[in-house]
């Protein structure tokens, strides 16, 4: 039994694992298998890794939505420099989002046009820069997936708590299974089976993936990010379409219950309730978002601010839409490497750690 971590890159298991998966491989009959990884840090994780470069030919590896930056509309981040652009008032934000362009520029752009912008590293920072500012207006641009939403619910439970007034979201959190849902109903999407993300599926547990299973007749397991834990899950995912026998299975199993975290699901939905929200490049998608229950409004920047943004205007070059969908690779797009690059973003794949773009640009060889 693998009991520490670096267990988890012993090259004897490694090798003995590879070998099993090429004899699996051949077993599904198919001369090509198509992997989805729904999480971008499984697809930074599979290139530094080398991944695939070792794994059979005829096991594909797709690059999926899995970045909550890369999939931040442009509208919403039109939102946010609007209000920022306001008097008296400091924008909050984690690092990846200063650079992610939105229809008419960037919050780095704003940044430096003298705009209060600042960088924090937990929500929790948000409540102490309102207790410093009580003059100032503190706006915080609530991004993440499952995995950060908790935290942000967590922090405005804590702000009302101490009656902090002066402290606003503008809540663009988004949920991964119905973003999921909308990839799965695009027909032109050929995908046989998902490395289910796992830092998202510790709060989620596996029961709202189930209807990729039950409903698409396809294959997911929840995967960890070291070498044995990604080659684990690609072997049993193998298994499945193998037996023909779709199913969401665990293997990161240190880590994910069935169950998920029920502490951080309750304070998430004291805090939030699904909302209809707009995903780069994949439109509006019902349910798959954020907004703050009725209880929380005063916390609403949206609402306190009384925000009308124009509409965006499009990015004829950007084919982050293509790539987040897993129909391209980052280059077979025309501004890959050229005019867009991590210092030169054109597009939210580009600009964060976890963007496929940004992994490509990074580690591919091509």
């Amino acid at each position: 039994m693998i009991k520490y971590i670096d267990e988890y890159q012993n090259k004897t298991l490694v090798d003995k694992l590879l070998k099993q998966i090429e004899k699996k491989a051949a077993e599904t009959g198919k001369k090509q298998i198509n992997l989805m990884e729904v999480c971008g840090t499984h697809t930074v994780a599979i290139f530094r890794l080398g991944i695939r470069d070792v794994l059979p030919k005829k096991i594909n590896l797709i690059s999926g939505p899995g970045c909550p930056v890369c999939v931040t509309s442009s509208e919403d981040i039109d939102l946010i420099i609007q209000i920022a652009q306001q008097p008296n008032v400091i924008t909050a934000t984690f690092g990846d989002m200063i650079k992610v362009p939105g229809s008419r520029g960037s919050l780095e752009q704003l940044k430096a046009s003298g705009a209060d912008i600042r960088v924090v590293y937990s929500p929790l920072d948000v409540i102490d820069i309102a207790q410093k500012e009580p003059d100032k207006k503190i706006v915080f641009l609530g991004i993440g997936f499952e995995t950060t939403a908790p935290t942000i619910a967590a922090m405005l439970a804590a702000a009302r708590q101490q009656k902090v007034k002066n402290l606003f979201v503008l809540p663009v959190c988004k949920v991964i299974p119905p973003a999921m849902k909308v990839l799965l109903d695009d027909k032109t999407a050929r995908v046989d089976g998902f490395l289910l993300p796992g830092h998202v599926s510790i709060i989620l547990g596996t029961e709202p993936y189930e209807f990729i299973a039950q409903d698409y007749h396809l294959s997911g397991v929840i995967a960890g990010f070291e070498p044995l834990d990604i080659l684990e899950a690609v072997y049993m995912l193998l298994e499945q379409i193998s037996a023909q026998d779709p199913k969401i299975e665990i293997a990161y199993k240190r880590s994910v219950r069935p169950e998920g975290n029920p502490q951080a699901l309750k304070i998430l939905y004291e805090v939030f309730q699904p909302r209809t929200a707009a995903w780069r490049g994949l439109g509006r998608i019902p349910a798959s978002g954020l907004v703050l229950r009725p209880e929380y409004q005063d916390f609403d920047a949206e609402k306190v601010f009384n925000l009308s943004p124009p509409e965006p205007e499009k990015n004829t070059g950007c084919l982050c839409g293509e790539v987040l969908k897993g129909k391209i690779t980052p280059e077979q797009c025309g501004l890959f490497k050229t005019k867009c690059t991590p210092e030169t973003p054109k597009g939210p794949c580009m600009v964060s750690t976890e963007g496929t773009c940004a992994a490509y640009y990074k580690y591919s060889r091509g």
